[in-house]
C-alpha cells in the first residue's frame, strides 16, 4: 500500500512550474497549474519519453518526443501517437508542504 511521501515545499514551485521528483522508484512530473497541485508518471506511454520535459498548455502536457498530450489531471492520453494513459497520482498539500501518494499502475 502506498503512503504519503513529502516530495516539496509550496514554494518550491511557482505557478506553472513542474518539477520532477523520485517516490519509491518512480519518477514523477509534479505540476502547478490553476493553483493547484498535480502529479503523474514523468513517462510517455508511447515511447517512455520524459514527459515533465514537454510544453505545458493549460491542463495539458505535450510529449517532447512526438507530440503526444496527456491531461494531468487524470493522466489520459489526448491524442495520438499515445494511446494508453500515464498514471495520474494524488496531491495533498499540509501547511507549506506537498505530499504526494502513489496510485499504483
Amino acid at each position: 500500500m502506498s503512503e504519503w511521501v513529502r516530495v516539496c515545499s509550496v514554494s518550491d514551485l511557482p505557478e506553472g512550474g513542474r518539477k520532477v521528483v523520485e517516490v519509491g522508484d518512480r519518477v514523477i512530473g509534479l505540476f502547478r497549474v490553476d493553483g493547484k497541485f498535480w502529479a503523474i508518471d514523468d513517462l510517455c506511454t508511447h515511447d517512455g519519453g520524459p514527459l515533465a520535459e514537454g510544453a505545458l498548455e493549460g491542463f495539458t502536457i505535450i510529449c517532447p518526443r512526438h507530440g503526444a498530450r496527456f491531461d494531468l489531471r487524470t493522466g489520459a492520453a489526448l491524442c495520438m501517437p499515445a494511446t494508453r494513459a500515464t498514471a495520474a497520482h494524488e496531491v495533498q498539500v499540509q501547511g507549506n508542504e506537498v505530499f504526494v501518494k502513489l496510485r499504483e499502475p
